[in-house]
């Protein structure tokens, strides 16, 4: 008998466990986004192109005044990162998103992308898995970057 109730509990169990992660498996993501989290997506890739074509008066147009930018090396304010950007002592050359998710509130957009990072730093060309996470905050009916933060990974994507 405790056999056949463990047996029956397990089947419950799995059954459940499947039937959950092929929900989550088949969840449509793009669907669900609002149009501000859209945009803040669009504005966020846009913004790794920006950087990569070194356009730092555009990108000084996204950054907020008190922008601050903390690297595997330090922190920096936006106008460090601006003529970092222009004098190519890191040359973010391209970004492969691997994942993208958005959370507002109120007037604050918190965007997480997990890419893999080419850049030239210091005249070596390096590849980094990172976490970024990007704060925008709403001002003036326009999306202005106010932190961006780098944290390197352990592994690389896919594992």
């Amino acid at each position: 008998m405790k056999k056949s109730i463990t047996f029956g509990l397990v089947l419950l169990f799995v059954a459940a466990f499947g039937s959950f992660a092929s929900q989550q498996e088949t969840a449509p993501v793009a669907a669900s986004l609002t149009p501000a989290e859209q945009e803040i997506i669009n504005l966020s890739k846009e913004k790794w192109q920006w950087m990569a074509d070194k356009k730092a008066d555009t990108l000084a147009g996204l950054f907020h005044e008190k922008a601050v930018f903390v690297h595997m090396g330090g922190t920096m304010p936006r106008e460090h990162e601006l003529n970092v950007i222009r004098t190519g002592g890191i040359h973010y050359k391209k970004a492969d998103i691997h994942e993208v998710s958005v959370n507002i509130i109120g007037t604050t957009a918190i965007l997480l992308n997990r890419i893999t990072l080419l850049a030239v730093v210091g005249g070596n060309e390096v590849t980094n898995p990172f976490m970024v996470t990007e704060v925008y905050v709403r001002q003036d009916e326009a999306w202005k970057l106010a932190a961006m933060t780098f944290t390197r990974l352990l592994t690389p994507p896919g594992r």
